[in-house]
């Protein structure tokens, strides 16, 4: 089967009486992975919206509280979990191959009878970033990548965070001394001229757990590359920005995509 059909979908309880949220198993490399699918019952074509998110196994998983969020915004929502997440088939391995969950997950919504397939938005937050990118590498016809709190440099990911070393060694295979094409294979960074997709970064710039210079790494080397970016840095917050603001940003985001994508 091809990357991005979906196998198997089921209903699941949402929050929100207008959007309906599908439990879905689809196909990744030949891997049955799982993911959550948000779908506003109003049965309209819709811009779409693949939600990339962060952390690895238990930590950092999807949200159906997020995910609806993005859909009352207008969009066809679709939030892998990764490769060896609640009960999908393989194991993740932090942007190697797990990348590709994101991109069939990309092609699972240009395949959906209602998505505007020309309007197909993509938003990673924190390791979410780097699969981002990644997937707006891979898939040209992306509307717009928004990275949020965002990792962009998996060297830069080893260095600054001391707890998830040991994951990182056990999962890449090493230390980036020890195998630094494992890292460069990850970081985006290195690819980033092959991207020719408007990008939006938003970061505090009191985060801890991705720092601001992620940010300014990515940004500097679009820059460089002449690729289309706008950055929002927001000096007071940190990984987590309050709910109230949280909202805003969420409706800020989602028009700038909207605006990416008006003729």
């Amino acid at each position: 089967m091809e990357n991005g059909t979906i196998i198997s979908k089921r209903r699941f309880p949402s929050p929100h009486p207008h959007i309906h949220l599908y439990s879905v198993t689809y196909i990744s490399q030949g891997l049955k992975v799982k993911g959550l699918l948000a779908e506003p019952v109003d049965g309209q074509v819709h811009d779409a919206f693949l939600y990339l998110r962060g952390g690895i196994k238990n930590v950092g998983k999807v949200r159906p509280a997020r995910i609806v969020q993005y859909a009352a915004e207008g969009f066809i929502v679709f939030a892998p979990f990764y490769r060896g997440n609640q009960g999908g088939e393989g194991d993740e391995d932090f942007a190697g191959e797990d990348r590709f969950d994101a991109i069939s997950g990309f092609k699972l919504l240009e395949r959906h009878p209602r998505v505007n397939k020309d309007h197909i938005h993509i938003l990673g937050f924190s390791r979410g970033g780097i699969m981002a990118l990644w997937t707006g590498i891979h898939c040209r016809n992306a509307a717009s990548i928004v990275t949020w709190g965002g990792v962009s440099d998996m060297f830069l990911t080893y260095v600054e965070r001391v707890d998830m070393r040991r994951m990182m060694k056990r999962v890449i295979g090493g230390t980036p001394t020890k195998c630094p094409d494992q890292y460069e294979y990850r970081t985006p960074l290195f690819a980033i001229e092959d991207l020719n997709v408007p990008v939006l970064i938003i970061h505090g710039e009191k985060d801890h757990n991705v720092a601001i210079e992620h940010a300014y790494r990515l940004e500097k080397r679009l820059k460089i590359h002449d690729k289309p970016v706008e950055s929002w840095y927001f000096p007071q917050f940190t990984h987590y920005f309050p709910p109230a603001v949280n909202r805003k940003v969420v409706e800020d985001l989602t028009s700038w995509m909207k605006n990416t994508t008006e003729k």
